[in-house]
């Protein structure tokens, strides 16, 4: 592996990746090409159609959840263990499990509360959460009795610019919504724009310590937010489809299995 830094000449800085253990964990997946989530603990979710397996950080296997009523699992977030969000978005459903990988909700139905196009979920603090609505080009954010907490209005109007987008994210008290054309779009928690991170043609990545992490061209990417430099791990492992920081650990994903050290 090599490393490249991009960073002007006066600018010292230190790279988050440090892997603090030799330790290396294996999960074979149950049929190839499935997708993974992670939480703060260390436990590894690994999606595979209409069924989530939990691991631990050791890679033994806990827990299990599956329903073949609503179809594939488009979207799984874990950012809380204690109620992970699981997103049927072929039939507009939402349903949240506990630690034991046991609905601890209703499947709730977002047409039913009047939004049938939308596109993009994720978790938000306490107990709720965020769509994105295609229809109406909007961000909305509702409590855990499904009362809309914030409405952003039309952002295609309101910013300007073609709303695309095709991932999101909250992290400490910010929303961020990528648009692989316009980059990626960061808000408050009451829905005000806040500012573009100039990454464009993501398709996916994840906030740590206010940073961006994404895999790119066989590289595990960092964008510091405050110094606006970017610094990369290079992976000369062609078999690698993509790579993940999290909890001082890198998580490779391969067609089938993961590697964790």
């Amino acid at each position: 592996m090599h490393w490249k830094f991009f960073i002007p000449a006066s600018v010292i800085f230190l790279c988050s990746f440090v892997i603090q253990t030799d330790e290396v964990v294996c999960v074979k997946f149950p049929q190839k090409d499935c997708t993974i989530k992670t939480d703060g603990f260390g436990n590894i979710y690994v999606i595979n159609n209409d069924e989530i397996i939990k691991y631990n950080s050791v890679g033994i296997a806990q827990k299990k959840f599956s329903t073949k009523r609503y179809g594939k699992i488009e979207f799984v977030d874990a950012t809380n263990p204690l109620k992970i969000l699981v997103y049927y978005k072929d039939f507009q459903q939402l349903l949240f499990l506990d630690n034991q990988m046991t609905a601890s909700s209703d499947m709730i139905s977002l047409e039913k509360i009047g939004y049938e196009q939308t596109s993009l979920v994720c978790s938000s603090t306490n107990n709720s959460f965020w769509v994105y609505d295609k229809q109406n080009n909007e961000l909305l954010r509702f409590d855990s009795e499904l009362k809309t907490l914030v409405k952003t209005g039309n952002l295609k109007r309101i910013l300007d610019i073609e709303m695309k987008p095709n991932f999101i994210q909250e992290h400490n008290g910010y929303l961020y919504l990528n648009c692989p054309k316009e980059g990626i779009l960061v808000f408050d928690i009451y829905g005000t724009f806040a500012k573009t991170i100039p990454l464009k043609e993501l398709k996916e990545f994840n906030i740590v310590n206010g940073n961006v992490f994404y895999f790119e061209n066989k590289a595990l990417k960092e964008y510091q937010s405050l110094t606006f430099n970017t610094v990369e791990k290079k992976f000369n492992d062609t078999l690698i489809k993509t790579v993940y920081w999290q909890n001082n650990k890198f998580y490779k994903v391969y067609s089938d299995s993961l590697l964790v050290q």
